[in-house]
């Protein structure tokens, strides 16, 4: 039964705190996340200053409501006392065969032009052949053992000084981890890679708060690559899985680029 079990009064359990939190998070007062889980709003009142412990059908359905990330979901759960329900695979596990070719589908239907596949952290995890080409290109020394999009971007030893028009990718780029930030808000490990790419030289400090970031960004900002003889402009699409009930799934993206110029298609085709 979707319920709760009665609890002495005293503080707030941790669970009702973060079930307050995402409830803020998401903009929703007690009274219209209670109409949307269909229960009472004072026993939503209950459960978020701890005088009712919810069951864990409940944890779920208020997960689900709020669009709680399926990480941030089984830490509800573990915060209430129950184990968690959404696997967190490895892509090469023989579970994720067929997510694995649905990858590698995209990745391969994107050639000529690149695409990459990222973790949550915006961490590299493989890319098409046209990625991997284009990328030697622009860092002949490679990106690194374990290459970060982000980082890659603001490094001055990484893609930074093959940028263009540096300054408006990269202040559209610390938008968009604001924006695609599983759950709204980066967590702890894309805050500190945020503090390290914002303390590189040339970064303005008004990046440093979310705030003061153009409120309406362009509809997409090409990146201008120039190196050398080489000169690429390119826009992308970003891609999740849909319906995903594990988390490996739910936090990776595909990025995929596309030509932003007739040059640039010329370019590629000429290989």
């Amino acid at each position: 039964m979707v319920g709760a079990t009665a609890v002495s009064d005293g503080e707030a359990t941790t669970v009702g705190r973060l079930l307050q939190h995402w409830r803020r998070l998401r903009g929703k007062s007690q009274i219209a996340l209670a109409l949307q889980a269909g229960i009472s709003a004072r026993h939503l009142g209950f459960l978020e200053i701890g005088r009712a412990n919810p069951s864990r059908e409940m944890v779920v359905l208020l997960a689900g409501v709020l669009d709680v990330p399926l990480r941030e979901r089984n830490g509800l759960l573990l915060a209430a006392g129950y184990a968690p329900i959404y696997a967190e695979t490895g892509l090469d596990a023989p579970a994720m065969t067929q997510a694995r070719k649905a990858v590698a589908l995209i990745l391969d239907h994107q050639e000529p032009y690149p695409a990459v596949v990222m973790d949550r952290h915006w961490n590299l995890l493989t890319t098409n052949a046209a990625a991997a080409g284009f990328f030697a290109r622009l860092l002949p020394g490679g990106a690194g053992s374990s290459p970060n999009v982000v980082r890659l971007m603001f490094d001055p030893a990484g893609l930074r000084p093959s940028v263009a028009n540096w300054e408006a990718v990269a202040e559209a780029l610390v938008q968009r981890v604001h924006r695609e930030a599983l759950g709204g808000v980066p967590d702890t490990t894309t805050r500190a890679l945020l503090d390290e790419v914002l303390s590189y030289p040339g970064v303005p400090a008004r990046w440093r708060s979310p705030d003061l970031l153009a409120p309406f960004p362009a509809p997409y900002v090409a990146v201008q690559f120039r190196k050398g003889d080489l000169a690429m402009d390119f826009f992308s699409t970003v891609t999740t899985l849909g319906t995903p009930l594990d988390v490996t799934l739910q936090e990776i993206r595909i990025e995929c680029f596309f030509p932003a110029s007739e040059a640039t298609v010329d370019a590629v085709a000429r290989g």
